[in-house]
């Protein structure tokens, strides 16, 4: 397949400087815009100018020097991640060591001028048709990380249940991320990190650049989503269009065309048949393929077709001295691939026609020094009958020469006569070829004209309905996110709704509007039963009917607490705690230091009404006045007890 830019389908931004430098202050730059057919010409900003990029996203931004866009390595980092995704920026004279624009467009043939307009409009030109080397840091890896939003910092009593919360967001976010990318049909690796109640992140590794994935950055509430495209090591130069080896072509005419490439070393590179295909057809496919330096057949004598694409290339011919035979073509081929029987016999054609070169090509290898292409040596032995030293006199003679050209010694005069022989056949081989392709030209002259108007106005637009397609997914993502978040609220909103029944219910209890229960009683006050005496219970019985200052608790369980779920207790501060069972000494004394009240509940009658409780007034005041009695008790015997203590330590002291 051909790796060339058609300028038809996308648009070149040519740029050169047109006043100023990018390290000074305002600079300026020469902008042309070119789309095949039409050339538009503008003088704009360094800011004004980015802004263009990305609302227009090019195919290609061209320059004849990229640091005229940056003034460093780590400012042209930050440009190529401004870029849209979509656009490349290319530098026309070459990579790192570039050459002169004006001998690239002489090379080329594009016009070319001093003024930057000039400049400008040739690099975008040289660019269209594939001359340059894209200017790359970063590669097609993007990270996609999910984290908490916020820190799990100190929560107080209840750090768990909101560090469990923000972790649980984390988790659920990262599952939407990988949903989503699994039917975007992407491929990603994750990492995630599991921290308590679910994740802390997970790390996303999509081979895909961050306009392909349907997620887009955001910070809301728990969660992050960070999106960065992974950076290279440094910056990487790669050329537009791939270099084309010297091949060896297989051919095989007829209703199906077949046609096979060799490479000099004898490697099968490719196969390729169609019932379709014209000469000119063949001839593109070859041309993308390689540059042949043989053309050979299976049969004898070469027929036409195979002879006049051997002309069109000025290339040696091959062809068996009689027709191969099937066995022989099958034996030959036995350890390649091909779909068919004309793909065989032109695969055949160029593997039996290496076999006869392989010894030539290896003495030509063995005869070229280092510094020199040696398919180009092979091919011009092979195809023009030269000497090898004399190949290589030329091209030392070309690398020397600044027009190209060298003058010969008069020794040299038969050469040149040889020289002359092979341009007139070319003439004749090329006058040939301009009569076929003529004929290709006037098949299609009618259609290109009626297709002119209609291919500028599908470009337009193809272009509208691709910006429309991108906002299409932004609208879907927006939506999507707002989906979710209207499924929250509407969780969260049931939950309340829950609550605030619970709630309600303790409101009728202290308003004592229970005729059933209260009778003519208005001394009834309501309990917060707590199954067992631990932090979970407590935080259960909060959750679900709430524990306020000045409550009267029920401990249906009071055994084993310790020191820590006292304390969480006496931070609800309530009037009192009835208990179900003994109390440990460790929390015991913690109730007792914070003046709470505990009695047995045995001691108290209690009406339970569902999930809740009542109890007389007048049980729960005397209860109350029980444990005010043992606590002064309690408090002279501590005083004495510490008295003593102080006399026993003034005595040891004497």
């Amino acid at each position: 397949m051909s790796t060339r830019t058609s300028a038809l389908d996308a648009v070149v931004f040519g740029v050169d400087v047109q006043s100023g430098d990018v390290r000074g202050d305002s600079p300026s730059y020469a902008l042309v815009i070119f789309d095949g057919e039409s050339i538009d010409r503008d003088v704009v900003s360094l800011r004004k100018l980015r802004r263009l990029i990305g609302s227009e996203s090019p195919a290609i931004v061209a320059t004849d020097n990229v640091y005229e866009l940056a003034e460093d390595k780590r400012s042209l980092v930050h440009f190529l991640g401004e870029l849209p995704s979509e656009t490349r920026l290319v530098q026309v004279t070459g990579d790192e060591r570039p050459e002169p624009l004006s001998r690239v467009a002489a090379r080329h043939g594009v016009p070319y001028g001093k003024a930057p307009m000039k400049e400008a409009e040739a690099a975008a030109r040289l660019a269209a048709h594939n001359v340059g080397y894209e200017v790359s840091a970063f590669t097609d890896t993007t990270t996609v990380k999910v984290a908490r939003g916020r820190s799990t910092g100190s929560g107080g009593w209840s750090e768990d249940r909101y560090t469990r919360r923000i972790h649980g967001s984390v988790k659920t976010t990262a599952r939407d991320v990988e949903s989503t990318l699994g039917e975007a049909a992407l491929d990603y690796e994750v990492e995630i990190t599991e921290k308590y109640g679910g994740y802390a992140r997970a790390v996303f590794e999509v081979e895909a650049t961050p306009d392909e994935i349907p997620i887009s950055a955001r910070r809301s509430g728990d969660v992050r989503i960070e999106i960065e495209r992974e950076r290279r090591d440094g910056i990487e130069y790669r050329p537009l269009a791939k270099r084309r080896d010297h091949v060896i072509v297989g051919i095989d005419p007829g209703t199906t065309t077949a046609v096979a490439l060799v490479g000099l070393d004898g490697d099968v590179l490719d196969v390729w048949s169609s019932r379709t295909a014209d000469t000119a057809d063949v001839i593109e496919w070859i041309i993308e393929g390689g540059r042949p330096i043989v053309v050979a057949a299976d049969v004898e004598p070469m027929p036409e077709t195979v002879e006049k694409i051997r002309r069109s290339f000025d290339a040696a011919g091959w062809r068996p001295d009689v027709d191969l035979p099937v066995d022989r073509k099958l034996h030959r081929t036995r350890q390649h691939a091909y779909d068919n029987d004309h793909e065989r016999d032109a695969l055949a054609a160029a593997l039996f026609a290496f076999d006869d070169h392989e010894d030539q090509f290896g003495r030509i290898a063995r005869k070229v020094p280092a510094g020199f292409d040696r398919g180009e040596v092979i091919a011009r032995v092979v195809t023009g009958e030269e000497s090898v030293e004399a190949v290589l006199s030329t091209l030392r003679d070309d690398d020397d020469s600044d027009e190209g050209s060298s003058d010969h010694d008069p020794r040299e005069l038969t050469e040149d006569e040889k020289r002359i022989k092979r341009l007139r056949a070319r003439i004749d081989r090329l006058e040939d070829h301009v009569e076929t392709l003529k004929e290709t030209v006037a098949r299609k002259d009618d259609r290109i004209e009626e297709y002119e108007t209609e291919l500028s106005e599908a470009r337009r637009e193809e272009r509208r309905e691709a910006r429309e397609r991108r906002e299409v997914n932004r609208l879907e993502r927006e939506t999507g996110r707002l989906e979710r978040a209207l499924e929250d609220a509407r969780e969260e909103n049931e939950a309340l709704s829950a609550k605030l029944e619970r709630l309600k219910e303790l409101w009728r209890i202290d308003h004592s509007d229970f005729a059933d229960v209260a009778g003519d009683r208005r001394d009834l006050v309501s309990v917060k039963p707590i199954e067992q005496f631990t932090k979970g219970a407590i935080a259960d019985a909060e959750e679900r009917y709430g524990i306020a200052s000045g409550d009267v608790v029920l401990l249906r369980d009071a055994s084993g607490a310790g020191r820590a779920t006292a304390e969480r207790l006496a931070d609800c501060d309530p009037r009192v705690v009835l208990r179900q069972g003994g109390l440990s000494e460790q929390a015991d004394d913690v109730l007792f230091e914070h003046e709470i009240p505990v009695g047995p509940a045995d001691d108290v009658t209690i009406q339970e009404i569902d999930e809740l409780a009542v109890a007389e007034e007048s049980d729960v005041e005397a209860v109350i006045r029980e444990w005010e009695s043992r606590a002064a008790d309690r408090r002279h015997e501590r005083k004495s007890d510490e008295l003593d203590r102080l006399i026993s330590e003034h005595r040891a002291r004497d």
